[in-house]
């Protein structure tokens, strides 16, 4: 069972966290597809963990949800492709598809409103909530990426060069120029698969294996 914690009052996402969400479509490296969110339970219960949704709220859109549990996940999955495509646009210096602009624009029409309240002696900030809740924790995952783009940041993001991954990344490195979601395992796999490679490669002819042997002076 899910319960609210101070974690579940969060309401913002980090970048980490907007990736996390994206590589929950993911290969299994071999290129295979894996679905981490199968189910609207699954999604929800995703969102709570990361701090984007009550436990509460995650409750009601699953019992309100009805007959259609799985047109409210394909709504979860189709901002999250929205979001990998405007990422994959980004990387590839290309304009986005417009139907995965509107995927992620539709979400964010339904974000919280920040609002000052009443508070102790003085103001504080509150939120107020004017939309669906599903879409309104969406927003949540996809404003770190808008802040990126706002931020004119993009030249970092990545994907991993392994094509059985795929996952989306931030490039952090001193160099910019990491190739792997995590070098211990796509990037260990690379490595072990290029000197396979050259284990495999026969020695060229006229090597030094294939030299005669020189005539003993006479």
């Amino acid at each position: 069972m899910m319960n609210d914690s101070p974690r579940d009052h969060r309401h913002a996402a980090t970048l980490d966290d907007t990736f996390e969400f994206l590589n929950t479509d993911e290969l299994d490296g071999m290129g295979r597809p894996i679905e981490r969110l199968p189910t609207l339970a699954d999604a929800t219960r995703w969102l709570v963990e990361h701090g984007l949704l009550h436990a509460h709220e995650a409750r009601r859109i699953e019992t309100t949800a009805g007959d259609r549990p799985d047109s409210r996940v394909g709504h979860v999955r189709a901002a999250r492709a929205g979001m990998r495509e405007i990422v994959e646009a980004l990387i590839a210096g290309r304009p986005a598809d417009p139907a995965a602009l509107g995927a992620v624009n539709a979400v964010l029409r339904a974000r919280t409103v920040v609002e000052l309240v009443p508070g102790k002696g003085s103001p504080a900030v509150g939120h107020r909530h004017i939309g669906d809740r599903l879409d309104n924790a969406l927003a949540g995952v996809a404003e770190p990426l808008i802040a990126l783009v706002a931020a004119g940041d993009a030249e970092r993001l990545r994907i991993c060069a392994n094509d059985g991954c795929r996952w989306v990344f931030h490039d952090t490195s001193r160099t910019g120029r990491r190739r792997w979601c995590s070098m211990a395992s796509c990037g260990n796999r690379a490595k072990a698969a290029r000197h396979r490679a050259r284990k495999r490669t026969p020695a060229p002819a006229g090597g030094a294996a294939d030299v005669a042997p020189s005539p003993a002076p006479g």
